[in-house]
């Protein structure tokens, strides 16, 4: 038997891609590890190959992948898988506030630093970050 999620699956679309990597940016994850996220916001997405980060965590190497509406209104937190193009990309490891309240930069968890060229990612393209298996923790 499989537990059924807690919470829904939060969707969006890209509306801007990013191409590059940083090896220093100095990001820093917030305290907080989930954000309520209203629908029409519009978030970053920003990989990282750290593994392990928890708050309070400076993130240096990341790639940018783009901005995303979001389509509906949910709850992302540390734990959520995030998927683009229907495919598994990383976990959501936590959020950076130096943008806010503009916007978060929600970090994913990924083997190495992705772009959107990496990804193949296009304008209006969905992504998504969903419960991870048996809920969240």
């Amino acid at each position: 038997m499989t537990a059924e999620p807690d919470k829904v699956t939060v969707r969006g679309v890209l509306v801007k891609l990013l191409f590059h990597r940083r090896e220093e940016r100095g990001m820093a994850l917030i305290p907080e590890q989930s954000r309520c996220i209203r629908a029409g916001e519009v978030h970053e997405l920003v990989t990282t190959d750290h593994s392990g980060l928890r708050p309070g965590d400076r993130v240096d190497r990341v790639g940018f992948l783009g901005f995303a509406e979001i389509g509906n209104a949910g709850v992302v937190e540390a734990g959520d898988r995030f998927l683009a193009r229907g495919r598994e990309i990383g976990v959501v490891a936590g959020f950076d506030a130096c943008h806010f309240p503009n916007h978060y930069n929600i970090l994913i968890e990924t083997q190495e630093t992705l772009t959107a060229a990496a990804l193949g990612l296009a304008v209006g393209g969905e992504v998504s970050f969903v419960p991870p298996a048996g809920g969240t923790r």
